[in-house]
């Protein structure tokens, strides 16, 4: 599509996702890349702006990430976040120092309001510091425009270069007017428009779909969850009847979710689909039999999917098209997108299989956030319960279980899990919690019931909030509702013993467990 571009280069930060969903929330479209991306390729992209992250490194050492000068040289703005700030003045020809006081949370940062990156922004504000080193001298042209007790340089900016340089992170949501200093840079100093819309978004793919299917088979693998059928009723307007959804059961679903996604999507459903019900429950536990290792298991469920999906095309006939419903984040964690490192393979990214017997692999919504893709769905009329039903990963209970998947496994974490949502739909707290869903840990403890040792199973409980799925809090459920979910969990699912709650945000950990 054509659209205006701003791109983050990734120096391996933690928040490198956050960067350009924030950007996106200013209707500006934005994608990430490796700092090592060549200048010639970022010319050929033609960017309004280049932001440039944060990063665990200290960027005077020999072997820390850095760019070269020309990059500051193109007439694009560039704004650089924490790392990305201190490579800046260090290429530039300022001092970037290990700092005496090391800066690490909420901290009162006073700006200059003068500044076009600043306008509209309180003269004190609260800002996201985490540095231990700062700048203790800017470069030749650059003024400071913010500063805290302990940092002198919080910003700096070479206004008749456009260069900015921010020591604190904008993106994350404890810098209480960050969004407001991104909206300066994308729609004031890069002059972006905010084209970035997703009525816009549905009309263009549509028309580009069509045109790259033509006369085209294509086949969509259906899961039932949002993304995916955000994906097929995309398709389904764009190719009507030359598409067929492939739903595989792979054994690896929550309670009762295959019948009851048979019956939104098949025959007696609401959309006319050419749909199809795969029950691979068995084939899918005998690849997994003995498997223990998080990716592994990733990388099997992935190759298993693709497989069913070729058996399927090949007895519908000639399909040219396999449609997936992969999302940014998931091209992103799977180390696709920039220079962080692999957090875990999705299934249908890192987790494919080398060799894939379709002619093109077509993804939708693979530019797009969650949320983004609820606000697709919308448009397209899809029920707010689907839209916004809980998500679900692609592999499933497969990583919602620790160590090897069996049978008994996905009983029990099957029947925990559906008890747990059934207690938070009864206190009416379903649509204030991003996601929550029950795990099973490899932990196995002994207990006591009915006058008897047991040495049964651990359940985890997770819920979390999140806007963008990228950053995540742990809810604060209230205490009578973990207690009676525990007491239905123990007394109605055998094999369990304890159940415990998860108190960790993202990042650290991530939401799924594996």
């Amino acid at each position: 599509m054509n659209k205006e571009l701003v791109i983050v280069l990734d120096f391996g930060g933690q928040y490198n996702q956050l960067v350009a969903r924030r950007v996106r929330e200013c209707n500006v479209y934005c994608e990430i890349y490796s700092y090592k991306t060549d200048l010639d390729k970022i010319k050929a992209m033609n960017p309004k702006g280049i932001i440039l992250t944060g990063g665990p490194n200290s960027c005077y050492e020999e072997e820390a990430p850095t760019y070269s000068k020309e990059l500051f040289e193109l007439g694009i703005p560039v704004l650089g976040l924490c790392y990305g700030a201190q490579l800046m003045m260090h290429v530039l020809g300022g001092k970037v120092e290990k700092a005496p006081v090391r800066e690490y949370g909420k901290t009162l940062v006073y700006t200059d309001t003068g500044s076009p990156l600043f306008a509209d922004v309180e003269k004190e504000t609260i800002c996201w510091m985490s540095h231990f080193d700062y700048i203790s001298q800017v470069a030749p042209g650059f003024s400071i425009v913010a500063h805290t007790a302990d940092c002198p340089v919080a910003a700096a900016q070479s206004d008749s270069s456009k260069l900015y340089a921010i020591q604190f992170h904008p993106e994350v949501l404890h810098t209480q007017e960050g969004t407001k200093m991104l909206y300066n840079f994308v729609r004031n100093i890069c002059g972006c428009s905010g084209d970035w819309r997703m009525d816009s978004f549905v009309e263009n793919s549509i028309r580009e779909i069509r045109k790259k299917v033509g006369n085209g088979r294509v086949l969509c693998g259906l899961s039932g969850g949002v993304d995916s059928s955000v994906a097929a009723v995309l398709l389904s307007k764009a190719v009507g009847n030359q598409l067929t959804c492939v739903f595989v059961d792979h054994g690896l679903l929550r309670k009762d979710e295959g019948d009851e996604v048979e019956e939104i999507f098949g025959p007696r459903g609401s959309y006319e689909l050419n749909f199809i019900r795969v029950n691979a429950q068995e084939r899918f536990y005998q690849k997994l039999e003995g498997k223990s290792e998080p990716e592994t298991k990733r990388k099997i469920i992935g190759e298993e999917f693709i497989r069913v999906f070729e058996e399927e095309a090949k007895k519908i006939g000639t399909v040219d098209f396999l449609v997936q419903g992969t999302i940014y984040p998931d091209v992103v964690e799977s180390g696709l997108g920039g220079e962080s490192v692999v957090i875990k393979s999705h299934h249908n990214v890192g987790g494919l299989p080398d060799y894939v017997d379709f002619k093109e692999i077509i993804e939708p919504l693979r530019s797009l956030f969650k949320d983004e893709v609820r606000k697709v769905g919308l448009e397209l009329g899809i029920p707010e319960k689907l839209v916004y039903r809980q998500p679900f990963p692609g592999p499933g209970l497969g990583v919602r279980i620790i160590g090897e998947v069996t049978a008994e496994k996905v009983r029990i974490v099957q029947e925990a899990d559906a008890i747990y949502r059934e207690e938070i739909e009864k206190a009416g707290l379903s649509r204030s919690i991003g996601q929550y869903f029950a795990a099973l840990t490899n932990m196995r403890s002994v207990g006591v019931m009915g006058d008897e040792r047991t040495y049964d199973y651990a359940v985890a409980l997770r819920a979390v909030n999140t806007v963008d799925f990228m950053t995540a809090e742990a809810t604060e459920i209230p205490f009578e509702v973990l207690q009676t979910v525990m007491s239905r969990i123990i007394n109605e699912v055998r094999g369990v013993n304890r159940v415990l709650y998860d108190l960790t945000s993202k990042p650290p950990g991530t939401i799924e467990f594996e």
